[in-house]
């Protein structure tokens, strides 16, 4: 399989975008070599500038469930291209995404729609500690919400560590109030709240962990959330970002039975187009300006163009409900990449939520960033260039969930678990 062209793309770009790319997950740093370029998308595939085809299973990290292009979506998109692409004024469209939102999940009461998932938290965030009055944010290692700031810290050895900046340009001060914690570890819940309660302002966390490989919280684990947050006068933020309307329609807080303060949304509310969303209690959203004192503005917030595709996307998945195919396909492919590196006697683990889905190079279990850090990841290196070379386009880290989308068919799993029991026979020992 040659990638001509996709190498001479890519020198391109490095002369012209740092490091080649906009953003750093498509830089295949987990795996070495270059990154594809790509020119279309059709359904569950992708054609890169040489004509390869790859059956995918990013679906640009998460957001196209119905798969690339859809009919509707696409039309959607062309209705509302033919009126505008942006006023910076209210539309009905924002209404109507918002009504949908609102009765999809049910601890939404008000939503306000932003243009990114980024966006979506660090307004989140500015509004718990607005309705508060308080400055400490709890959040766990392993747990992305975007590159806020005040977010991007990484965990220290005691169980409250106050958060040290893992980026240049991200400084103590800014930090200083975030408390990271290791994901599903309960005493350390506890222990943060019993020396910090009166100062946080909230705790944020994925209900579904999407970017340390996937990773599920523990029943225990979510009860003191809940229990700890309404003890001290604190918020729930329920970062779904990943997995709001991809693990279900109410998002994984349906499934899981509980009920946050806010909720941050993106990716799938927008329909492939770019948006984000944070929403909860009315008592807290109407704090936001012009309702209440709380600042958060966005010229192309509410865009048509993104508005239109999202609509269009929740209608499809409100009317024809796919996830009922969705976990079945996800339980097939989960399956049949696990039974193909047992077969190669490669030493694996798979943790699955519906469609999102990691095949861990480790024995397990993960259930947070330490345990998820033992993994091989020369091995999936390895494996994902030998499924790239085979025509399946998996996530470019062992750290990133893959996605199942209503697009692939049974025919697309099962040519991708014969493409795992190859891809699995010459991993490194």
């Amino acid at each position: 399989m040659t990638r001509a062209r996709s190498s001479a793309a890519f020198a391109r770009a490095k002369q012209l975008i740092p490091g080649g790319v906009n953003s750093p997950a498509r830089a295949f740093g987990g795996v070495g070599g270059e990154p594809i370029f790509f020119e279309r998308g059709e359904g569950a595939y992708l054609y890169d500038l040489d004509g390869n085809r790859y059956i995918d299973y990013i679906g640009s990290w998460g957001p196209l469930i119905l798969g690339h292009r859809h009919p509707a979506v696409v039309a959607a998109i062309e209705t509302a291209l033919h009126k505008g692409t942006t006023y910076g004024a209210p539309t009905e469209a924002e209404s109507e995404l918002a009504e949908l939102i609102i009765e999809a999940v049910p601890s939404i009461e008000r939503v306000r729609l932003v243009s990114s998932g980024t966006e979506a938290t660090m307004s989140a965030i500015r509004l718990a500690r607005g309705y508060t009055g308080r400055d400490v944010i709890v959040k766990f290692a392993g747990n992305y919400h975007g590159h806020v700031d005040s977010l991007l810290v990484s965990a220290g050895s005691s169980a409250a560590t106050l958060g040290v900046p893992n980026s240049p340009g991200v400084t103590a001060g800014t930090t200083k109030d975030t408390l990271s914690l290791a994901y599903n570890d309960v005493a350390a819940l506890w222990q943060a709240f019993a020396e910090h309660g009166a100062r946080i302002a909230g705790v944020i966390f994925e209900p579904v962990v999407g970017n340390m490989g996937l990773v599920i919280p523990s029943p225990e684990f979510l009860s003191a959330l809940r229990e700890l947050t309404v003890k001290h006068g604190a918020l729930l933020i329920c970062d779904e970002v990943m997995s709001g309307f991809r693990v279900a329609y109410g998002g994984a807080q349906s499934l899981l039975g509980i009920k946050p303060d806010i909720t941050t949304l993106g990716k799938i509310v927008g329909g492939g187009l770019p948006v984000g969303a944070y929403g909860g209690r009315a008592e807290i959203l109407d704090n936001v300006l012009p309702a209440g004192k709380v600042f958060q503005a966005g010229t192309l917030s509410g865009n048509p163009l993104a508005t239109a595709a999202g609509i269009a996307t929740l209608k499809v998945l409100r009317d024809e409900n796919p996830y009922p195919k969705l976990e079945r396909l996800g339980a097939r492919l989960e399956a049949g990449l696990r039974e193909a590196a047992k077969a190669a006697g490669v030493e694996s683990c798979t943790a699955r939520v519906g469609s999102m889905l990691t095949l861990f190079f480790q024995s397990g279990p993960v259930v947070d960033w330490n345990s998820a850090a033992k993994s091989r990841t020369d091995r999936f290196a390895k494996y994902f260039w030998n499924l790239i070379d085979r025509g399946i386009y998996m996530p470019c880290s062992q750290y990133e969930a893959l996605f199942v989308s209503a697009a692939h068919t049974e025919a697309d799993i099962d040519a991708t678990i014969a493409a795992a029991h190859e891809a699995c026979c010459n991993l490194p020992a």
